[in-house]
């Protein structure tokens, strides 16, 4: 159960994460933040990013073996990466 609470948390995580690097490029297209300043973008970029930190850290913390998880740090790295690419994919 530990490693589908792990698995759900980096998906969660992964949304965030492709919100925040990319979400201000999106909103550039739709004239939303064309007239932000740079400042504005990166800050509007970390209080999405927050949210990033919130569910990966859990994630990771839950899902390491040395914590009693049942994966190894290169397992939830690849996890992790695996995701990432997925949730961009769907998102781009």
């Amino acid at each position: 159960m530990t490693g589908i609470y792990t698995i759900l948390l980096l998906l969660g995580s992964n949304v965030f994460m492709t919100l925040a690097w990319y979400g201000h490029l999106k909103l550039q297209q739709m004239n939303i933040s064309t007239s932000w300043p740079l400042i504005g973008v990166i800050a509007f970029s970390w209080c999405i990013a927050f949210f990033e930190y919130c569910l990966m850290v859990p994630a990771n913390r839950a899902g390491f073996t040395g914590n009693g998880g049942p994966f190894t740090l290169m397992q939830l790295k690849v996890i992790q990466e695996v995701i990432s690419l997925t949730v961009f994919t769907v998102i781009a």
